[in-house]
């Protein structure tokens, strides 16, 4: 990583003289993209490293296109020799779902989801003219075939998970029919594919777009859609039929002309459930295959957000078979099967978790009468601890924290703890214990369990709402600076 990090200013150079004084690595996002934010004394710059070509040629040729059209995207600055590296504006750490959950639902938010999708509409329309679309990562359009694509997306990761009998050639005749109707549309230009309130950046009461390179040519419905009916957002039927209401006036003032928006309104309803569904197909398949606790958690909230659209819109066709199956999972039975059970506060268990040092402490003693619980052993995780930037640093602090997230199998190995601990914290709130614990040991006490400890901590807290008393047991052994 060093290596990409003295790339970075090697290529900053080439167009600013300003005195680099950090590069520091971001979070990981989508994809295999790596960011690291560039500071001077002046202002900031996210660079961006990424070994798929391809995406990176889309990105920055999307970018300087969209750019010229007038919609709130970054400026490029500079790209290496080999496009694996480009400098872009920075927009800040602020999306919209950030200020959506700080703010709350007040006038200042709902104003951004104006700004927001007005920005949609010309980046949308005027943003298609002249845009190459052979530039597209995978189709060029989403028409016919990409629907179905995204419909089988969700038969397969979630839909025949649950194991619900149903007659296979109706179903995909229902697909056929809902397909070929939401591809014949009044109105086809860019389509950002998903356009969500995490890909809108909020920076001195402005709005701006990222993350759009696997746009395509398609309906306008389906942005919009995605937008307004995240779950995570879970906005009010009001803001979701006015800021729908707006974008429209937005889209026939850009095409100085009226749409017919009976016919608009009935195909954004189809393009709602097609994005609903894909987003269940993706919590599925990243959560009942991959394991990934997190997705799993969002399965209830996806299906609550169906089952609401289903209670109050019409898609405005007739889909015998799909609206049966449509019917049964969300029903509370099968919404149950993916909520965990939750403490309350009366509740007796506690779980303590604890780091600790094989070689300098052993194993953490479990006082109470129930005894037992979970040793797990790091040692099998690269240690962050041979390298010396991270020597005097622990588990808690972000270097660490990136290191371990990116280039150890770390987020794999708590995936499968989840998996574990879970059944066993479900099972303990059920039948009323009052203890469990679960011990992190490495090396040195300091890095790997310390990072683990805490994750699951979080883990048990965000998803079980259990009580958690999380204990570094070696922590006054940490190699620290003086």
């Amino acid at each position: 990583m060093q290596t990409v990090i003295n790339e970075i200013k090697e290529l900053f150079e080439q167009f600013s003289k300003d005195e680099i004084n950090a590069v520091d690595k971001l979070p990981q996002s989508g994809g295999d993209r790596v960011y690291f934010r560039i500071t001077t004394d002046k202002t900031s710059y996210i660079a961006t490293f990424n070994n798929n070509l391809k995406e990176n040629n889309t990105f920055i040729a999307f970018s300087g296109h969209f750019k010229k059209a007038g919609s709130p995207v970054p400026e490029i600055y500079a790209v290496n020799s080999d496009k694996t590296i480009y400098i872009q504006q920075d927009f800040g750490n602020a999306s919209l779902l950030h200020q959506l959950e700080t703010i709350g639902y007040k006038d200042d938010v709902y104003a951004l989801y104006q700004k927001s999708l007005k920005a949609l509409a010309n980046l949308q329309i005027n943003g298609d003219k002249g845009l190459d679309y052979n530039l597209c990562i995978t189709s060029k359009e989403f028409g016919k075939q990409a629907i179905i694509a995204d419909l089988l997306y969700f038969k397969y990761y979630f839909l025949d998970t649950l194991k619900i009998p149903y007659d296979k050639e109706k179903l995909i005749d229902d697909f056929d029919a809902l397909s070929t109707y939401l591809s014949h549309v009044d109105h086809k230009y860019f389509m950002f594919r998903d356009f969500q309130s995490r890909n809108i950046m909020v920076k001195e009461n402005e709005i701006y777009f990222i993350d759009y390179q696997g746009g395509m040519k398609g309906a306008l419905q389906y942005d919009v859609a995605s937008l307004l009916w995240q779950a995570k957002a879970e906005l009010s039927d009001q803001w979701k039929n006015n800021l729908l209401q707006y974008y429209i006036s937005c889209v026939e003032e850009i095409l100085n002309k009226p749409i017919d928006k009976n016919r608009f309104e009935a195909q954004y309803n189809g393009y709602v459930l097609i994005r609903l569904l894909q987003v269940l197909g993706a919590y599925g398949f990243r959560g009942l295959f991959e394991r990934k606790a997190h997705f799993l958690i969002s399965i209830p909230l996806a299906l609550n957000n169906l089952k609401h659209f289903l209670a109050n819109k019409h898609v405005g066709i007739v889909l015998p078979e799909f609206e049966r199956l449509l019917s049964i999972i969300i029903e509370d039975e099968v919404v149950k099967r993916f909520q965990p059970t939750k403490a309350t506060d009366k509740t007796p268990l506690i779980v303590k978790i604890n780091s600790f040092s094989f070689l300098k402490s052993g194993y953490p003693k479990d006082e109470t009468a129930n005894g037992g619980g979970f040793v797990f052993d790091m040692r099998g995780i690269l240690n962050p601890g041979r390298i010396d930037e991270y020597k005097t640093q622990s588990g808690l602090d972000k270097g660490v924290q990136d290191f371990l997230e990116q280039q150890t199998k770390m987020p794999e190995f708590l995936n499968s703890i989840y998996n574990i601990v879970d059944i066993a914290v479900e099972d303990y709130i059920n039948r009323g214990f009052e203890s469990l614990m679960i011990n992190f040991g490495c090396t040195g006490g300091q890095h790997r369990s310390v990072y683990a400890a805490e994750q699951v901590a979080r883990h048990l807290k965000n998803k079980f709402n259990v009580k958690v008393q999380l204990s570094h047991m070696n922590k006054e052994n940490w190699r620290t600076l003086l």
